[in-house]
């Protein structure tokens, strides 16, 4: 079953939109960028698009020229937004870690904080998911892929897609190993029933590293002659009973995710 992440975003982004109705305001979630290149204003368009369709508005506090540390926190602090999410990676020089942390609990939707990942990763009632972890959840979901008792195998252990996967796939029952570069090979995922890959080298995992009839989901990005392209050579959907595609799997869903978490973390300020 090859996933189609646009058709389960605009799903998702439907449901949203409900909620955002619900709740009787206008939204808004605003993005810290810092030196943004051509590939981040790009990306910040599909976000912005993708929001419109969530009943949000992205605003973009945009830094230019020499940004510093306090510039960034400035923005990430100030008032007016539902959401806060700061536009990875910043210019040499900047504390990213003061950055991330600077944003409120109740504005983090991207669960990029310090406070928030922490109440992630000890699986606190009510924690917001990463949207990519969501984007993973999400998926197995749709396509009735069970993760209790399973192994599974995530490749790559960054802080947006390997470290926090793992975490959530070990709190759903699944046994869970890692394969990095320093530790582990390709040769593990022959013994996957689930494989999330997150690591950003191209078409890295093969049909002949995979059993037949495995899940495999496709959360790594990076370019293959000019295009971008996964972790995972499109020819193992050939052999995998599910499979996302990159483009149009994980990403689509996991910016969806995003606005869900926005539209969540306004229900409980409204609610409080």
């Amino acid at each position: 079953m090859k996933i189609d992440g646009r058709a389960i975003a605009a799903a998702m982004l439907a449901e949203v939109a409900s909620e955002v109705k619900f709740i009787g305001r206008p939204l808004t979630l605003r993005a810290v960028v810092s030196e943004p290149s051509p590939a981040t204003e790009s990306y910040l368009r599909i976000k912005s698009d993708r929001a419109k369709d969530a009943g949000i508005t992205l605003e973009i506090a945009t830094i230019r020229d020499g940004a510093a540390t306090e510039d960034l926190v400035r923005a990430v602090a100030a008032p007016g937004a539902d959401g806060v999410i700061v536009q990875l990676p910043v210019p040499a020089g900047v504390d990213s870690e003061e950055v991330l942390n600077a944003i409120p609990l109740a504005l983090d939707a991207d669960v990029l904080s310090a406070t928030a990942y922490e109440r992630f990763a000890r699986g606190e009632p009510g924690a917001l998911l990463p949207p990519v972890v969501g984007a993973v959840a999400e998926i197995l979901h749709r396509a009735g892929a069970a993760v209790a008792g399973k192994r599974a195998v995530v490749v790559g252990s960054g802080r947006l897609v390997g470290q926090p996967a793992a975490l959530w796939l070990a709190a759903q029952g699944a046994h869970v190993a890692t394969i990095t570069r320093e530790t582990g090979d390709l040769s593990m995922l022959k013994e996957a029933d689930i494989v999330v890959a997150g690591a950003g080298s191209a078409h890295l995992i093969r049909p002949e590293h995979l059993a037949p009839g495995v899940v495999l989901i496709d959360a790594g990005t990076s370019e293959s002659g000019g295009t971008l392209a996964g972790d995972a050579d499109p020819a193992c959907a050939d052999i995998a009973s599910v499979f996302t595609p990159v483009p149009g799997g994980v990403g689509p869903v996991a910016v969806a995710y995003l606005m869900k978490n926005v539209a969540e973390l306004a229900r409980l300020r409204t609610s409080a």
